[in-house]
């Protein structure tokens, strides 16, 4: 018996191979681990075997996604709480220095974020620009998360104990979850963040059918070959699996995009309500999560609904071509591939906001009393290939004018996170209507702070250094 990757796991009835992947895979990977309270630690290496036994010792304080997915279920059902997250990374670089030679291949993992070819590829500013910490090479980073900042700190304060002399912190970054009235996680523009992920596990897509208003449309299930790959420097690749992670800081110029709203409802005339479509229209969703191609305004459905295609909006008389979430997933619209293949560009995002701020993100105030930097997103995400999942949404969709691919239409690049020079675009005046303006661009309001490309392993591999 081996790991079946072409289909989602019952992590409740696994069992042989399945249950010894779970029992050496990090948690997060499958399923989401509270993030509330994050510190994201980037390191570099100075002695391979300080550098090799700090990594063991740091092991004996992680846990596996099986005790996670227990400890979820747990508290669930009131006879448990969970214990502080903690994850490690290895860039190609840090493999190299601690001596291991067969780990994993990924294209784009080898070459490293930082390289001018990535660089050229996703259209990233120059390195001299990022934050100082993500100027040097970066061998490993230690992510430790937790519900409560005091349990965060504590786990964070108890890793550095074991930091050798040899080893520098380059760089550190603290994620603080930040909510909505109604409890639920958003970024700094205001908008709730985080659907449409793939799911992974059987459970998870069975709570979404049975706990929302269905699957029929959009079934958010996806094979474990999406997100897990054989960790070949394991003592068993068979069964001892990681995965490519992602890590991105992202400043949000909250200023500039809310007063881009405001100026994208002055040129549609938008009045009174409706101008909260004008944000709509640059995201996909209102505020609360509302598709925009379901409905005109916000605040309908509890919870808002998931289960949507772009089927019955295909001239974007609702939702524009370029909206955020229409260019990072296309749900089957694209034009360039089958869906089934367009799917298979969808990664496992397990991003969380940084920076503290005064003002209420919900709030209705002018843009002027909006924050214009020290706030953004730590964006993270799990990928079985890179190149084909993180790299493709971020250079062929959102960084490409040309898609989706519609006869007489060039939709833009990306508002939200499209890096390139910007044109303008095409809206609707009026929801379902024909009549349309054209509005300048929208100002590039995130900007890409530091970065690097990390392969998560298996506890397995980790244990054995």
């Amino acid at each position: 018996m081996s790991v079946d990757l072409s289909t989602t796991l019952s992590w409740t009835t696994a069992s042989g191979d399945a249950a010894t992947m779970l029992g050496e895979l990090q948690p997060n990977i499958l399923k989401a681990h509270v993030r509330d309270h994050l510190s994201a630690l980037f390191l570099a290496f100075g002695d391979a075997a300080e550098a090799r036994a700090f990594i063991v010792s740091v092991t004996g304080k992680m846990k596996s996604a099986k005790e996670h997915l227990d400890e979820v279920s747990a508290f669930k059902t009131g006879t448990g709480s969970g214990t502080p997250y903690v994850g490690v990374g290895l860039t190609a670089a840090g493999y190299r220095v601690l001596g291991v030679e067969n780990f994993p291949q990924d294209e784009a993992f080898l070459r490293g974020m930082a390289a001018p070819d990535t660089r050229r590829r996703l259209n990233d500013p120059p390195r001299s620009t990022f934050d100082p910490g993500y100027r040097a090479e970066i061998h490993a980073v230690v992510l430790v998360g937790d519900a409560t900042d005091k349990a965060m700190t504590a786990r964070r304060n108890e890793i550095l104990d074991l930091l050798p002399d040899s080893a520098t912190v380059l760089a550190e970054e603290t994620g603080l979850g930040r909510v909505n009235a109604r409890g639920e996680g958003i970024e700094h523009f205001g908008y709730v963040d985080g659907r449409s992920q793939p799911l992974f596990l059987t459970e998870d897509v069975d709570a979404e059918k049975n706990n929302t208003d269905g699957i029929n449309v959009w079934n958010p299930s996806a094979p474990l070959a999406q997100v897990l790959v054989p960790d070949t420097a394991a003592p068993d690749p068979g069964v001892h699996f990681g995965s490519y992670f992602v890590f991105r800081k992202l400043e949000q110029n909250v200023r500039r995009f809310k007063q881009a709203e405001a100026d994208l409802a002055d040129t549609l005339g938008l009045t009174g309500e409706d101008r909260e479509r004008a944000g709509a229209m640059i995201i996909g969703r209102f505020e609360d999560g509302t598709p925009l191609t379901t409905q005109r305004e916000d605040g309908a459905e509890s919870p808002v609904s998931n289960n949507f295609t772009y089927d019955s909006d295909r001239a974007a008389l609702k939702c524009p071509f370029q909206a955020h979430i229409r260019k990072t997933n296309p749900r089957g619209s694209g034009g360039a591939e089958d869906p089934a293949a367009e799917r298979l560009h969808l990664m496992a995002r397990r991003g969380v906001t940084y920076g503290e701020r005064p003002d209420d993100p919900n709030a209705d105030v002018p843009p002027a009393a909006r924050p214009s930097g020290g706030v953004g997103l730590l964006f993270m995400a799990f990928n079985s290939v890179l190149g084909n999942q993180f790299e493709f949404t971020q250079a062929i969709w959102a960084d490409n004018p040309g898609f989706p691919i519609v006869d007489g239409v060039t939709p833009g690049l990306d508002p939200v996170i499209g890096q390139g020079e910007r044109g303008t675009s095409e809206y609707t005046v009026d929801w379902g209507g024909s009549a349309q303006r054209t509005a300048g661009p929208v100002p590039q309001a995130v900007t890409l702070r530091g970065g690097e490309y990390f392969f998560m392993p298996s506890l397995a591999f980790l244990r054995a250094l």
